[in-house]
């Protein structure tokens, strides 16, 4: 398949265009959605013609013997992240908002604080205070234009209220692909604070060359207390499907997570489970390979006209496909920039603010688009910030 290939989404309820002039005030007709973060790309063939073959079969009944479907994930996290999965620890939620919610759900209690590192992913947030608990925001350190971990800062925060940390990784929306004397780090905190440790790797598979992700599973030492959670739906582009697993080896705290999803009468997506199969092979393998160097071009096209905007700066990217730009050092407010982007650029992008402390100067930008669309937001930006040239 071509990345480069232009596919009309318009009118098919898609919440990345159709909902961009509702939310952001950016025309359908002339406007670039930057902001959801799923592709503007069809899935691999090997996905596609999984649904193809379900509609020709034509029946839609409840799905029985899920074995092909955890072999294919137990494959995939051995040959592709080097992690033996046991086929008992996999548990398949409705996406990962979902399966952090289950997570919130069994493992604390209201009035518990669950620690975030922000600026974060705004979903964890959103379903923290939902559930009735309190949300502990650790701040990244800015060095150097890029994130790191502040442990002395973040231990002095603890009150010992805090039960469970959630960790992004590799992080969204900073692009940081955590070391793994920082996921040591993360995994020693957890201990000294006595909190489960969530760990969303989501973006998992969409690294940079370069890049080495490693599992938080992989980690010695932190087993006993460590929810995994990961997904075909970022790498392959089929959000759609609602499908998400979460991966738990300890025993115990398998008991508890399963004891949640009885009570909520939670069985997965027959069109998910599909996908993720015929997702996780050495088809999908090839086709995310490409993908991801796709993707260097684009944040390259992206970083290198973004940059050249006096008082821009896109944080370089180590892994997904979303670009964090900083504005800080136009020294405009907030409405100024993010109105030259939406208003005058008619690009719809997420606000820093809402993922939390820290993100007050920044906008999140998605590059997983055709290329072409990626030239003409530069283009557009540097139009909005001409002023500076």
């Amino acid at each position: 398949m071509s990345f480069d290939e232009i596919i009309d989404r318009r009118g098919t309820h898609s919440v990345k265009w159709d909902m961009m002039e509702k939310i952001y005030g950016v025309p359908a007709e002339g406007g670039l959605p930057m902001w959801v973060a799923d592709m503007d790309f069809r899935p691999p063939a090997c996905v596609q013609g999984a649904v193809e073959k379900m509609a020709a079969h034509g029946v839609y009944g409840y799905y029985g013997d899920d074995s092909g479907y955890t072999d294919a994930i137990r494959w995939w996290m051995a040959e592709r992240h080097g992690w033996q999965v046991e086929a008992g620890a996999v548990f398949t939620t409705h996406g990962l908002v979902n399966g952090t919610a289950l997570c919130v759900d069994a493992f604390t209690a209201p009035g518990d604080g669950v620690v975030l590192m922000t600026p974060v992913y705004h979903a964890f947030a959103r379903v923290i205070k939902a559930a009735g608990r309190e949300v502990v925001e650790c701040a990244l350190a800015l060095k150097d234009g890029r994130y790191e971990m502040d442990f002395d800062a973040w231990d002095a925060q603890m009150t010992g209220s805090e039960t469970m940390l959630v960790l992004c990784s590799p992080h969204n929306p900073g692009g940081r692909v955590w070391s793994r004397a920082e996921l040591e780090g993360v995994a020693a905190f957890a201990e000294r604070h006595d909190l489960v440790l969530v760990s969303d790797e989501i973006h998992h598979d969409l690294l940079m060359p370069g890049q080495a992700h490693v599992p938080m599973a992989l980690i010695e030492g932190i087993e006993d207390r460590l929810v995994m959670m990961t997904a075909t739906t970022k790498t392959f582009n089929i959000a759609g499907s609602h499908t998400g697993n979460v991966i738990i080896a300890d025993e115990a705290l398998r008991a508890k997570f399963a004891q949640r999803m009885a009570a909520m009468g939670l069985s997965p997506n027959s069109f998910g489970l599909f996908m993720a199969e015929a997702a996780y092979s050495p088809d999908g393998a090839a086709w995310v390979d490409e993908l991801c160097a796709y993707l260097d071009g684009n944040r390259k096209v992206f970083d290198e006209g973004i940059n050249a905007i006096p008082g821009l700066a896109s944080m370089p990217l180590e892994a997904t496909y979303l670009s964090w730009v900083d504005f800080a050092g136009t020294g405009m407010a907030k409405a100024e920039f993010a109105g030259r982007v939406e208003k005058t650029a008619k690009i719809a992008v997420n606000h820093g603010e809402t993922f939390g402390k820290g993100g007050e100067s920044f906008l999140r930008f998605n590059i997983a688009t055709p290329r072409a669309r990626v030239v003409e937001a530069v283009e557009r930006m540097q139009a909005a910030f001409g002023d500076l040239q």
